[in-house]
């Protein structure tokens, strides 16, 4: 298991199905989609330092740094929220694999009875198969996202969050696009504030405090999702780059290129491969177990796997 969410969910399912189904959903109105464009932050792009010196997992290829160059794009400031997606599939009847599937992962201290679920994948204790949990029953039938409307959208696969981008005119952002955007502009720093992780002894993110995987102190104020404008937005105007749930990227996962003398411009990933990157960490994130909350971190799933600590923000390409 080379990332600290790589689940891996539609066993049996042809991939190509759900991928025709995320391109075959109907646009949105050019209203619509002009309104979600302009939501959107500008950026200049330009030249940056990709990952960090040293990785703490040398199988997450996220060192060492390597200069790289990108055209002007455009990138959300949040996550894609619970009224986003509702919005989405309001308009189009979209289903998602989770729906299809009939099941998704969600993390054992959000269930009633944890018990009462299989643990899987295997030897991942903390995670349970739970029948029925999906994007607007996060923790299983009976649960529902009411007062989480500005809540990251969780329990979407990256097939899933590639059929809102088709709706929406817009697009999931390559992970030089990402970790650009997640920076803020600082150079060679850990996290988009800075190299303390707790600025002035305060939480600055939505990660896991105490000891992982059975007590979480709740420090930052969360057990599981935080609201996608919690806690100060970096340089940009991006909030939440680091903790609360992971991103989809665009990219396919697999090692960068060798780091040559030039920079690399507007890279987007291997082209081919299965997996998909995703990028930021989440409020599963601990430095026991999965210290990936950094920057520059990185990690895989299945483009057909869906978690309750998975979500996405959109992108462009141009100001």
């Amino acid at each position: 298991m080379s990332g600290c969410c790589d689940t891996g969910q539609g066993a049996g399912t042809d991939p190509d199905l759900y991928m025709e189904a995320a391109l075959d959903v109907p646009p949105a109105p050019e209203a619509v989609r002009a309104e979600l464009k302009d939501r959107l932050i500008p950026l200049r792009g330009g030249f940056f330092e990709m990952g960090t010196r040293q990785s703490r997992f040398p199988e997450d290829y996220d060192s060492p740094r390597r200069k790289v160059k990108l055209s002007p794009f455009s990138i959300s400031a949040t996550a894609c929220t619970n009224a986003d997606y509702a919005r989405f599939v309001e308009a189009t009847g979209y289903r998602t694999v989770a729906e299809r599937e009939g099941w998704s992962y969600v993390f054992h201290l959000l269930l009633d009875d944890p018990a009462a679920h299989p643990v899987s994948p295997p030897g991942l204790r903390w995670w349970r198969k739970v029948k029925g949990a999906c994007w607007f029953a996060p923790e299983g039938p009976g649960s529902d996202v009411a007062g989480r409307a500005d809540h990251p959208v969780v329990h979407v696969a990256w097939f899933d969050a590639l059929a809102y981008c088709s709706w929406a005119g817009l697009a999931l952002p390559t992970e030089a696009q990402w970790e650009f955007a997640a920076r803020g502009g600082l150079a060679r720093k850990k996290f988009p504030w800075g190299n303390e992780m707790m600025p002035d002894g305060t939480p600055a993110m939505n990660t896991w405090q105490g000891r992982f995987p059975t007590e979480n102190t709740e420090e930052d104020g969360y057990l599981g999702t935080a609201p996608v404008t919690a806690f100060a937005p970096n340089g940009y105007g991006l909030y939440n780059a680091c903790g609360n749930v992971w991103e989809w990227a665009r990219d396919r996962y697999a090692p960068h290129p060798p780091k040559g003398p030039f920079p690399l411009r507007d890279p987007g990933g291997a082209p081919d491969g299965y997996a998909r990157v995703q990028r930021g960490g989440s409020y599963l994130c601990h430095v026991s177990y999965c210290d990936r909350y950094h920057v520059h971190s990185r990690t895989r799933n299945d483009p057909d796997s869906s978690t309750g600590n998975s979500g996405f923000r959109v992108a462009c390409e141009g100001p």
